[in-house]
C-alpha cells in the first residue's frame, strides 16, 4: 500500500513545481521533500521525476501516480465534508410506535417534512414486540414503548407518561358505577379490553371483569374509535395520545376519575448507536410532543 504521507508530499511537489516552495508549504526541509520522493520511488519500483538541474518533469509513472494522489485527495476531502456536515433536514428516519401514538405524532411529522423537503420520516404503527425486535434488527432507528428495555442490545430514555382516559359522549355525567357505564355500552377495540381491566378495575367496585361488561360495538381502525362515542352510542377507553389527535374534541368528554392510570413512555434505540443529526432532530421533536401529554 502506498505511503499516504509520501504520496501527499509528491502531489504537493508536482503542484508547486519547486522543491524549496514545497518544503516551505509543508513546513519541511528541502532534503526531507527529496527523501519522501525517493522513498516513494523505491516503493513503486520506478523513477517518478526526470530531473534537469533545479527543475523536473514527470515520468509516465509519475503522471500516473499524480493522478492517483489527486484522486485520493479528492476522496479525503469528500469524506471530511460528509463527516463534518450532517444535515438535520436531509435523509431518512424510521420510527415505530403504537397506533394511538402514531395518530399524535404523524401530523407533526408532516409539518416537519413540509418545511424540510429532503427529510423522509417513515412512521410504522405496530405492536410493542415488533418495535423491540425492529429496533434491535435495525429496521427502525427508534421506537416508543411502554416499559424500559431489558435486552442487552437496547437502551432507552423515559420521556413521559400516557394516561388512560374514559371517553364519554359530550355532556354525559361521570358514572359512579360500572352499572351506569353498561347502560351506555362499551366501544371495544384491539387494546380496549386490556385498558378496561386497568382503568375500570381501579375505579369501580362493581367492575366484574372484561368478560362481563356490556359491549355496544367493536372497531379496529384506531382513528375511528372515538366516533361512536361522539355520536352518543357508547363509551371507550383510550390513551390520551389517541384522544389528543381526535379532530372532534368538542363532541366528547374525558371523565375525571378518582384513580389515575398511566403508562410510562420510553424512547428506545440500539445500544451505543450514534444517530445522525436528522434522527436526533426527530428524537427532540418526539420528546417535546410527549411531554405535553
Amino acid at each position: 500500500m502506498l505511503n499516504a504521507i509520501w504520496l501527499d508530499t509528491f502531489v504537493a511537489l508536482c503542484e508547486a513545481g519547486h522543491f524549496t516552495r514545497t518544503a516551505a508549504a509543508l513546513n519541511m526541509t528541502q532534503p526531507g521533500v527529496s527523501q519522501h520522493v525517493r522513498k516513494l520511488e523505491a516503493q513503486v519500483g520506478q523513477p517518478l521525476l526526470a530531473r534537469d538541474g533545479k527543475s523536473f518533469t514527470l515520468t509516465p509513472a509519475g503522471d500516473y501516480l499524480l493522478a492517483i494522489g489527486r484522486r485520493r485527495r479528492g476522496e479525503e476531502r469528500d469524506l471530511r465534508h460528509a463527516l463534518g456536515f450532517d444535515d438535520p433536514d436531509v435523509g431518512k428516519v424510521s420510527v415505530a410506535c403504537s397506533g394511538t401514538m402514531a395518530l399524535l405524532l404523524y401530523p407533526r411529522f408532516l409539518d416537519l417534512m413540509t418545511t424540510a423537503r429532503s427529510l423522509e420520516i417513515m412512521l410504522e404503527a405496530t405492536p410493542e414486540a415488533n418495535i423491540f425486535s425492529g429496533v434491535i434488527e435495525g429496521r427502525f432507528d427508534m421506537g416508543i414503548v411502554t416499559h424500559a428495555p431489558v435486552h442487552s442490545r437496547l437502551e432507552g430514555e423515559s420521556v413521559g407518561q400516557d394516561e388512560l382516559c374514559l371517553l364519554l359522549p359530550k355532556g354525559h355525567p361521570v358514572p359512579e358505577s360500572q352499572k351506569a357505564l353498561d347502560a351506555l355500552g362499551f366501544i371495544a377495540h384491539p387494546d380496549g379490553l386490556a385498558h378496561a381491566d386497568e382503568l375500570l378495575g381501579a375505579n369501580f367496585d362493581d367492575y366484574p371483569g372484561v368478560e362481563q361488561i356490556v359491549r355496544r360495538s367493536f372497531i379496529n381502525q384506531i382513528g375511528q374509535i372515538p366516533d361512536p362515542v361522539a355520536r352518543g352510542l357508547g363509551y371507550t377507553i383510550l390513551p390520551r395520545s389517541g384522544i389528543s389527535a381526535y379532530a372532534h374534541h368538542d363532541q366528547v368528554t374525558i371523565a375525571a376519575l378518582p384513580s389515575v392510570v398511566s403508562h410510562d413512555l420510553w424512547l428506545i434505540k440500539r445500544r451505543k448507536r450514534v444517530l445522525p443529526a436528522r434522527s436526533l432532530r426527530i428524537q427532540k421533536e418526539i420528546k417535546a410532543i410527549l411531554q405535553k401529554l
